[in-house]
């Protein structure tokens, strides 16, 4: 039986980099020998799809809805019998995940009940926990620096609501983080000085071995 693979979660406001900075992480660990896959949060579930006509502005939905729909997006994404989370790992594949339930803490946390979204999360923490939570900390200034240069915006992404959610990334680390095991990279200019910081955390989970 394969060894059971590692699940690495990436967190972090819009423009952190946690998007390049997995992409970077993946082909460093596939030259390693590590077999992984890389997925996201919203999925390209049916839920996802709904997800993202949300954030995009296509769907007018209360913040309710929305955290509501990414608890259940996310409970498919890991239970799923064809691709889920846990059906890789449990095949001895590495995965590497855009965002998981802190996520869902920090920004549906941010602008609505706190508690009441980690109610709704309870069950994604129950049944499957990172090995390793890297947040990618930026300014929210740096943050909105880099979202206004792709133009197009979507829901969560004004300077108001980075400060908040940044904030309630934070908070919600010190308030569930017992058992987790998180590590905060800082997002530097140069992508190659982040990622060597997350490389060294990531490799802890392996043995250290290089």
């Amino acid at each position: 039986m394969a060894d059971k693979g590692k699940f690495i979660v990436f967190e972090g406001t819009d423009g952190s980099g946690k998007s390049t900075q997995m992409k970077l992480l993946a082909k460093f660990l596939k030259g390693k020998g590590v077999e992984c896959i890389l997925t996201h949060e919203p999925t390209d579930s049916p839920f996802g799809g709904i997800l993202r006509a949300c954030l995009t502005g296509r769907i007018d939905a209360d913040e309710r809805a929305i955290a509501a729909l990414f608890a259940a997006d996310r409970l498919d994404h890991i239970t799923n019998a064809v691709n889920g989370i846990r059906k890789h790992l449990e095949g001895g594949v590495t995965v590497l995940c855009d965002r998981y339930y802190f996520s869902s803490l920090a920004y549906n946390g941010g602008l609505v009940s706190a508690e009441w979204v980690a109610q709704l999360n309870a069950p994604a923490m129950q049944l499957l926990r990172a090995d390793l939570t890297l947040f990618i900390d930026l300014s929210p200034e740096e943050s909105m620096k880099r979202v206004s240069r792709r133009g197009e915006r979507e829901r969560y992404e004004s300077l108001e609501t980075l400060t908040k959610v940044r904030a309630a990334y934070l908070a919600a680390f010190e308030r569930y983080g017992a058992g987790e095991n998180i590590a905060v990279i800082a997002s530097e200019a140069e992508k190659e000085a982040t990622q060597a910081n997350i490389r060294r955390e990531v490799m802890k989970l392996f043995g250290g071995r290089r």
